[in-house]
């Protein structure tokens, strides 16, 4: 897995901005291997003293929005200010592609050329909550090696917008000029999360509609509950591909992080991550010990059969599993 003797010797090279040992102590992070957990667990102690502060950003929007000629543009631009930037993905539906990003890859040609980014595909395969974890995880993996911007890009559907806004400071959602019907197919509870609406592709045809469309989401907004922040949603419109419309952009992500660093609710906000955090291992260890003890996977078999045919209920079955692996109340 690495070339070191030691888990020092791979710190040292992680906090020394070794990408090639960043990116093998990823892939052990994101390992499902027994033997490679408490390796894994190791070198993220070992790192987590180095992480630089940083900036994390969710960034979501629908398929076709252009997610990732966005990521490209904002990324590229922020380099320009002499940030170093980590693009990550969360998307728990696709084994087989490893998340879209890593086609998407070709359509970021500026921040993969970039000596100040990195871009790396989301954990293969699992439930939501591992793979959030592993994406986790790999935040802290990058801060250790210098990146102060994460970029963290929603590439499923559902709950995956949840999942990265439990990780992220900021909120980015991305939507199209041709407001009409997209602003009646965004779930409520994204844009609640949204910490700056940006229109994107506003440019030929599109850019007819972004007055409309902009007012369409300012009158959206207004409806929502102020945010725990304190900080008040912008909608902003911008074109990827021209680079029309990005100092505002910047300009709004500058201005947000001032807000909160000075208001306190950034270090409350990751206070209460970093608990969330905690109690979602926990649970984690909790169910992979208790489906991987030998006599429980045994016993479930025969609970399973009990309960399709009705010889014992769903939580009877449970009770006695549990009692089995140790657990009594």
């Amino acid at each position: 897995m690495h070339q070191y003797s030691s888990l020092e010797e791979w710190k040292n090279a992680i906090v020394a901005g070794n990408r090639v040992d960043l990116a093998r102590a990823i892939t052990l992070v994101e390992s499902t291997k027994e033997e490679q957990l408490e390796t894994a667990a190791q070198l993220l102690e070992l790192c987590a003293p180095h992480a630089v502060e940083s900036q994390r950003i969710g960034i979501t929007g629908v398929p076709g929005v252009g997610k990732s000629t966005f990521i490209d543009a904002f990324g590229s631009k922020l380099t320009e200010t002499g940030k170093k930037v980590a693009v990550l993905a969360v998307d728990p539906s696709s084994d087989i592609s490893h998340g879209s990003i890593l086609g998407d890859k070709t359509r970021m040609d500026k921040l993969s050329a970039n000596p100040n980014a990195f871009i790396r595909p989301t954990a293969s395969g699992g439930s939501l909550g591992g793979v959030a974890r592993k994406t986790r995880e790999t935040i802290s993996l990058c801060e250790a090696a210098g990146f102060d911007t994460i970029l963290i890009e929603t590439v499923g559907v559902g709950q995956s917008e949840t999942a990265v806004h439990s990780m992220v400071d900021m909120f980015v959602l991305l939507v199209l000029a041709t407001a009409g019907d997209e602003l009646q197919g965004i779930k409520r509870g994204i844009m609640e999360m949204a910490d700056v609406v940006i229109i994107n592709k506003d440019d030929g045809e599109n850019a007819s509609y972004t007055k409309l469309a902009k007012a369409s989401y300012h009158q959206a907004l207004h409806m929502f509950p102020a945010k725990e922040s304190g900080w008040t949603v912008p909608v902003h419109s911008c074109s990827s591909t021209k680079g029309n419309g990005m100092d505002d952009v910047l300009n709004t992500v500058n201005s947000f992080f001032n807000h909160v660093n000075v208001n306190g609710w950034l270090k409350k906000n990751r206070s209460e991550q970093n608990n969330y955090w905690l109690k979602a291992a926990i649970s984690e260890e909790l169910n992979h010990r208790f489906y991987s003890d030998a006599s429980t996977a045994k016993r479930l078999e025969k609970l399973q059969s009990e309960v399709k045919s009705g010889k014992t209920s769903p939580f009877a079955a449970a009770r006695e599993l549990l009692k089995n692996w140790g657990y009594s109340n």
